[in-house]
Protein backbone atom coordinates (compact mmCIF):
# COMPACT_ATOMS: atom_id res chain seq x y z
CA UNK A 1 0.00 0.00 0.00
CA UNK A 2 1.35 3.42 -1.01
CA UNK A 3 1.63 6.54 1.13
CA UNK A 4 0.13 8.46 -1.79
CA UNK A 5 -3.12 6.53 -1.19
CA UNK A 6 -3.53 8.67 1.92
CA UNK A 7 -3.00 12.05 0.31
CA UNK A 8 -5.67 14.69 -0.15
CA UNK A 9 -5.81 18.43 -0.83
CA UNK A 10 -6.35 20.32 2.43
CA UNK A 11 -7.46 23.93 1.80
CA UNK A 12 -5.34 26.16 4.10
CA UNK A 13 -8.38 28.17 5.14
CA UNK A 14 -9.90 25.05 6.74
CA UNK A 15 -6.99 24.63 9.18
CA UNK A 16 -8.36 25.96 12.46
CA UNK A 17 -6.06 28.63 13.90
CA UNK A 18 -8.08 29.22 17.08
CA UNK A 19 -10.42 27.09 19.19
CA UNK A 20 -14.21 27.26 18.88
CA UNK A 21 -16.11 29.70 21.10
CA UNK A 22 -16.77 26.92 23.58
CA UNK A 23 -15.48 23.36 23.74
CA UNK A 24 -18.76 21.68 22.84
CA UNK A 25 -19.81 24.16 20.14
CA UNK A 26 -17.55 22.49 17.57
CA UNK A 27 -19.20 20.44 14.82
CA UNK A 28 -19.44 16.65 14.72
CA UNK A 29 -19.71 14.55 11.56
CA UNK A 30 -21.43 11.27 12.48
CA UNK A 31 -20.57 8.40 10.13
CA UNK A 32 -24.03 6.94 9.61
CA UNK A 33 -26.22 6.21 6.57
CA UNK A 34 -27.04 8.92 5.77
CA UNK A 35 -24.28 11.07 7.26
CA UNK A 36 -25.34 13.36 10.07
CA UNK A 37 -23.96 16.81 10.90
CA UNK A 38 -24.58 17.77 14.52
CA UNK A 39 -23.11 19.88 17.31
CA UNK A 40 -20.56 18.15 19.53
CA UNK A 41 -22.69 19.00 22.59
CA UNK A 42 -25.24 16.45 21.35
CA UNK A 43 -22.80 13.53 21.18
CA UNK A 44 -24.30 12.10 24.37
CA UNK A 45 -27.26 10.95 22.23
CA UNK A 46 -24.93 8.47 20.48
CA UNK A 47 -24.33 6.44 23.67
CA UNK A 48 -26.27 3.78 25.53
CA UNK A 49 -26.12 3.06 29.24
CA UNK A 50 -23.30 0.61 29.85
CA UNK A 51 -21.11 1.85 26.99
CA UNK A 52 -17.56 2.89 27.93
CA UNK A 53 -15.78 6.10 26.96
CA UNK A 54 -11.96 5.84 27.12
CA UNK A 55 -9.96 9.08 27.31
CA UNK A 56 -6.28 9.98 27.39
CA UNK A 57 -5.63 12.09 30.50
CA UNK A 58 -2.03 12.93 29.68
CA UNK A 59 -1.10 16.56 30.38
CA UNK A 60 0.84 18.80 27.98
CA UNK A 61 4.37 19.92 28.79
CA UNK A 62 5.64 23.43 28.11
CA UNK A 63 7.68 21.60 25.52
CA UNK A 64 8.93 24.39 23.23
CA UNK A 65 12.15 26.17 24.24
CA UNK A 66 13.90 29.14 22.64
CA UNK A 67 17.62 29.68 23.20
CA UNK A 68 20.85 30.68 21.54
CA UNK A 69 24.25 29.17 20.91
CA UNK A 70 27.40 30.68 22.37
CA UNK A 71 27.99 32.06 18.86
CA UNK A 72 24.70 33.94 19.15
CA UNK A 73 22.69 31.85 16.68
CA UNK A 74 19.03 31.29 17.59
CA UNK A 75 17.84 27.78 18.44
CA UNK A 76 14.32 26.41 18.85
CA UNK A 77 13.94 23.10 20.69
CA UNK A 78 10.95 20.78 21.03
CA UNK A 79 11.05 18.24 23.84
CA UNK A 80 10.19 14.64 22.92
CA UNK A 81 10.87 12.52 26.01
CA UNK A 82 13.35 11.89 28.79
CA UNK A 83 15.87 9.11 28.29
CA UNK A 84 17.42 9.40 31.78
CA UNK A 85 17.37 11.81 34.73
CA UNK A 86 19.30 14.58 32.95
CA UNK A 87 19.02 13.89 29.20
CA UNK A 88 16.15 14.16 26.74
CA UNK A 89 15.45 13.58 23.08
CA UNK A 90 14.60 16.89 21.39
CA UNK A 91 13.95 18.24 17.92
CA UNK A 92 15.99 21.31 17.02
CA UNK A 93 15.54 24.11 14.51
CA UNK A 94 18.63 26.24 13.87
CA UNK A 95 20.51 27.76 10.96
CA UNK A 96 23.21 25.19 11.71
CA UNK A 97 22.55 22.01 13.65
CA UNK A 98 24.48 21.85 16.94
CA UNK A 99 27.44 19.52 17.21
CA UNK A 100 28.38 17.22 20.07
CA UNK A 101 29.56 19.40 22.95
CA UNK A 102 27.83 22.58 21.78
CA UNK A 103 26.01 24.52 24.47
CA UNK A 104 22.65 26.26 24.19
CA UNK A 105 21.71 29.02 26.63
CA UNK A 106 18.14 29.63 27.75
CA UNK A 107 17.40 33.03 29.25
CA UNK A 108 14.23 34.25 30.97
CA UNK A 109 14.15 37.51 32.88
CA UNK A 110 17.23 37.36 35.13
CA UNK A 111 17.47 33.56 34.99
CA UNK A 112 19.53 31.37 32.68
CA UNK A 113 20.32 27.71 32.23
CA UNK A 114 22.58 25.75 29.89
CA UNK A 115 21.78 22.76 27.69
CA UNK A 116 24.47 20.63 26.06
CA UNK A 117 24.28 18.55 22.89
CA UNK A 118 25.44 15.00 23.63
CA UNK A 119 24.70 13.36 20.27
CA UNK A 120 21.98 12.26 17.83
CA UNK A 121 19.34 9.52 17.76
CA UNK A 122 17.57 9.49 14.41
CA UNK A 123 15.80 12.80 13.87
CA UNK A 124 16.33 13.76 17.51
CA UNK A 125 19.21 15.39 19.39
CA UNK A 126 20.29 14.08 22.78
CA UNK A 127 20.29 17.12 25.06
CA UNK A 128 21.70 17.26 28.59
CA UNK A 129 20.15 19.64 31.13
CA UNK A 130 22.18 21.34 33.86
CA UNK A 131 19.09 21.36 36.11
CA UNK A 132 16.05 19.13 36.59
CA UNK A 133 14.50 18.86 33.09
CA UNK A 134 10.93 19.22 34.33
CA UNK A 135 11.86 22.37 36.25
CA UNK A 136 13.58 23.84 33.18
CA UNK A 137 10.56 23.10 30.96
CA UNK A 138 8.20 24.63 33.50
CA UNK A 139 10.29 27.80 33.93
CA UNK A 140 11.53 28.36 30.36
CA UNK A 141 9.10 26.43 28.17
CA UNK A 142 6.19 27.56 26.02
CA UNK A 143 2.92 25.87 25.00
CA UNK A 144 3.80 23.65 22.02
CA UNK A 145 1.15 24.69 19.52
CA UNK A 146 1.37 22.52 16.39
CA UNK A 147 3.42 23.78 13.44
CA UNK A 148 0.32 24.38 11.29
CA UNK A 149 -1.03 27.00 13.75
CA UNK A 150 0.59 30.13 12.39
CA UNK A 151 0.76 32.30 15.49
CA UNK A 152 2.35 32.45 18.92
CA UNK A 153 0.60 30.87 21.88
CA UNK A 154 -1.49 33.17 24.08
CA UNK A 155 -3.36 33.03 27.39
CA UNK A 156 -6.42 31.49 25.74
CA UNK A 157 -4.26 28.60 24.53
CA UNK A 158 -3.08 28.02 28.09
CA UNK A 159 -6.69 27.21 28.92
CA UNK A 160 -7.94 25.60 25.70
CA UNK A 161 -4.93 23.58 24.48
CA UNK A 162 -5.54 20.98 27.18
CA UNK A 163 -8.38 18.69 28.18
CA UNK A 164 -10.59 19.43 31.19
CA UNK A 165 -9.75 15.97 32.53
CA UNK A 166 -5.95 16.11 32.24
CA UNK A 167 -4.06 14.53 35.15
CA UNK A 168 -1.07 16.67 36.12
CA UNK A 169 0.59 13.54 37.50
CA UNK A 170 0.84 12.48 33.85
CA UNK A 171 2.62 15.52 32.41
CA UNK A 172 4.39 14.10 29.39
CA UNK A 173 2.72 15.06 26.11
CA UNK A 174 4.22 17.52 23.62
CA UNK A 175 0.82 17.83 21.91
CA UNK A 176 -2.66 17.79 23.35
CA UNK A 177 -4.83 14.70 22.75
CA UNK A 178 -7.00 16.98 20.67
CA UNK A 179 -10.19 14.93 20.29
CA UNK A 180 -10.59 15.43 24.03
CA UNK A 181 -10.59 19.21 23.67
CA UNK A 182 -14.30 19.06 22.69
CA UNK A 183 -15.46 17.78 26.09
CA UNK A 184 -16.35 20.03 29.01
CA UNK A 185 -17.37 19.14 32.57
CA UNK A 186 -21.09 19.41 31.84
CA UNK A 187 -20.93 17.02 28.88
CA UNK A 188 -18.92 14.48 30.87
CA UNK A 189 -21.42 14.77 33.72
CA UNK A 190 -24.32 14.20 31.30
CA UNK A 191 -22.66 11.08 29.93
CA UNK A 192 -22.02 9.73 33.42
CA UNK A 193 -25.65 10.36 34.42
CA UNK A 194 -26.71 8.36 31.34
CA UNK A 195 -24.77 5.37 32.66
CA UNK A 196 -21.75 5.72 30.36
CA UNK A 197 -18.57 4.43 32.02
CA UNK A 198 -15.84 7.11 31.92
CA UNK A 199 -12.35 5.62 31.98
CA UNK A 200 -8.82 6.91 31.39
CA UNK A 201 -5.52 5.75 29.97
CA UNK A 202 -2.22 7.65 29.75
CA UNK A 203 -0.38 8.03 26.45
CA UNK A 204 2.35 10.68 26.28
CA UNK A 205 1.84 12.20 22.83
CA UNK A 206 5.15 12.60 20.99
CA UNK A 207 6.15 15.12 18.34
CA UNK A 208 6.22 12.27 15.83
CA UNK A 209 2.45 12.62 15.65
CA UNK A 210 3.00 15.60 13.30
CA UNK A 211 5.52 13.86 11.04
CA UNK A 212 4.27 12.80 7.60
CA UNK A 213 5.04 9.28 6.44
CA UNK A 214 7.89 9.78 3.97
CA UNK A 215 8.47 6.28 2.61
CA UNK A 216 6.72 5.12 -0.56
CA UNK A 217 5.40 1.86 0.89
CA UNK A 218 3.72 2.38 4.25
CA UNK A 219 4.93 -1.02 5.49
CA UNK A 220 8.46 0.46 5.45
CA UNK A 221 7.52 3.29 7.84
CA UNK A 222 9.22 3.17 11.27
CA UNK A 223 6.63 4.29 13.78
CA UNK A 224 7.66 6.70 16.54
CA UNK A 225 7.54 5.42 20.12
CA UNK A 226 5.21 6.82 22.77
CA UNK A 227 4.88 5.98 26.47
CA UNK A 228 1.62 4.20 27.38
CA UNK A 229 -0.04 3.12 30.62
CA UNK A 230 -3.14 0.92 30.46
CA UNK A 231 -4.15 -0.86 33.66
CA UNK A 232 -5.02 -4.56 33.45
CA UNK A 233 -8.18 -3.90 35.49
CA UNK A 234 -9.38 -1.55 32.74
CA UNK A 235 -8.67 -4.24 30.14
CA UNK A 236 -10.73 -6.74 32.11
CA UNK A 237 -13.57 -4.22 32.32
CA UNK A 238 -13.42 -3.63 28.55
CA UNK A 239 -13.80 -7.37 27.98
CA UNK A 240 -16.84 -7.41 30.29
CA UNK A 241 -18.46 -4.41 28.57
CA UNK A 242 -18.06 -5.90 25.10
CA UNK A 243 -19.26 -9.34 26.20
CA UNK A 244 -22.45 -7.66 27.49
CA UNK A 245 -23.12 -6.25 24.02
CA UNK A 246 -22.15 -2.68 24.86
CA UNK A 247 -19.57 -0.58 23.00
CA UNK A 248 -16.09 0.82 23.67
CA UNK A 249 -15.69 4.42 22.45
CA UNK A 250 -12.17 5.87 22.31
CA UNK A 251 -11.57 9.60 22.42
CA UNK A 252 -8.81 10.17 19.89
CA UNK A 253 -6.26 8.06 18.08
CA UNK A 254 -4.04 8.11 21.18
CA UNK A 255 -6.62 6.32 23.32
CA UNK A 256 -7.28 3.83 20.56
CA UNK A 257 -3.57 3.16 20.04
CA UNK A 258 -3.08 2.67 23.78
CA UNK A 259 -5.97 0.20 24.11
CA UNK A 260 -4.95 -1.75 21.02
CA UNK A 261 -1.35 -1.90 22.28
CA UNK A 262 -2.59 -3.33 25.57
CA UNK A 263 -4.77 -5.92 23.84
CA UNK A 264 -1.85 -7.08 21.71
CA UNK A 265 -0.60 -8.84 24.87
CA UNK A 266 -2.09 -11.75 26.80
CA UNK A 267 -3.35 -10.98 29.37
CA UNK A 268 -3.89 -7.43 28.07
CA UNK A 269 -2.17 -4.46 29.77
CA UNK A 270 0.65 -2.04 28.92
CA UNK A 271 3.20 0.01 30.82
CA UNK A 272 6.02 1.26 28.62
CA UNK A 273 6.82 2.39 25.11
CA UNK A 274 4.71 1.35 22.13
CA UNK A 275 5.57 1.62 18.46
CA UNK A 276 2.31 0.06 17.25
CA UNK A 277 1.60 1.21 13.68
CA UNK A 278 -2.05 0.79 12.71
CA UNK A 279 -2.81 0.88 8.99
CA UNK A 280 -5.32 -0.87 6.67
CA UNK A 281 -5.27 -4.61 7.24
CA UNK A 282 -4.90 -4.25 11.01
CA UNK A 283 -7.31 -6.42 13.01
CA UNK A 284 -8.85 -4.40 15.85
CA UNK A 285 -9.20 -6.25 19.12
CA UNK A 286 -11.06 -4.01 21.56
CA UNK A 287 -12.44 -0.73 20.12
CA UNK A 288 -15.88 -0.25 18.57
CA UNK A 289 -16.11 3.51 17.97
CA UNK A 290 -13.67 6.40 17.60
CA UNK A 291 -14.10 10.13 18.23
CA UNK A 292 -11.38 11.93 16.33
CA UNK A 293 -10.46 15.22 14.67
CA UNK A 294 -9.48 15.52 11.00
CA UNK A 295 -5.84 14.66 10.33
CA UNK A 296 -3.00 15.77 8.09
CA UNK A 297 -2.52 14.21 4.64
CA UNK A 298 -0.07 11.29 4.46
CA UNK A 299 0.04 10.99 8.27
CA UNK A 300 0.09 7.82 10.36
CA UNK A 301 -3.05 9.09 12.12
CA UNK A 302 -4.91 9.18 8.80
CA UNK A 303 -3.77 5.62 8.12
CA UNK A 304 -5.12 4.54 11.51
CA UNK A 305 -8.52 6.02 10.67
CA UNK A 306 -8.45 4.29 7.27
CA UNK A 307 -7.78 0.99 9.03
CA UNK A 308 -10.79 1.61 11.28
CA UNK A 309 -13.40 2.51 8.63
CA UNK A 310 -11.83 1.60 5.28
CA UNK A 311 -9.84 3.78 2.90
CA UNK A 312 -12.72 4.46 0.50
CA UNK A 313 -14.96 5.55 3.35
CA UNK A 314 -12.16 7.74 4.69
CA UNK A 315 -11.81 9.64 1.42
CA UNK A 316 -15.59 10.01 1.14
CA UNK A 317 -15.84 11.50 4.64
CA UNK A 318 -12.93 13.88 4.09
CA UNK A 319 -14.32 15.09 0.75
CA UNK A 320 -17.65 15.68 2.47
CA UNK A 321 -16.03 17.53 5.36
CA UNK A 322 -14.12 19.81 2.98
CA UNK A 323 -17.27 20.50 0.96
CA UNK A 324 -19.18 21.30 4.18
CA UNK A 325 -16.39 23.61 5.49
CA UNK A 326 -15.51 21.58 8.56
CA UNK A 327 -12.44 22.88 10.39
CA UNK A 328 -9.41 20.58 10.41
CA UNK A 329 -6.61 19.53 12.77
CA UNK A 330 -6.00 20.30 16.46
CA UNK A 331 -8.47 23.14 17.04
CA UNK A 332 -10.87 21.85 14.39
CA UNK A 333 -14.10 19.85 14.35
CA UNK A 334 -14.57 16.13 14.97
CA UNK A 335 -15.99 12.88 13.62
CA UNK A 336 -17.71 9.95 15.30
CA UNK A 337 -16.70 6.73 13.52
CA UNK A 338 -17.87 3.17 14.06
CA UNK A 339 -15.57 0.30 13.17
CA UNK A 340 -16.15 -1.16 9.72
CA UNK A 341 -14.95 -4.73 9.27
Amino acid sequence: MKTSDFDYELPPELIAQTPSNSRTSSRLLVDDEPLRHISFKDIHCEFQSGDMLVMNNSAVINARLFGKKLSGGKVELLFERLIDKTCALMQIKASRAPKVGDEIILIKNNLSTVLKCKGREGIFFIIEFDDDPWTVLQEYGHIPLPPYINRVANLNDAERYKTVYENTKHIGSVAAPTAGLHFDENLLSTLEQQGVLLRWINLAVGSGTFQPVKVENIQDHVMHQEFVQVDKNLCEEIIEVRSSGKKIFCVGTTSLRAIESAFSKKPPSWNGLTDLFIYPGYQFRAVDALITNFHLPRSSLLMLVAAFIGIERLHFLYKTAIKKDYKFLSYGDAMLLRHHE
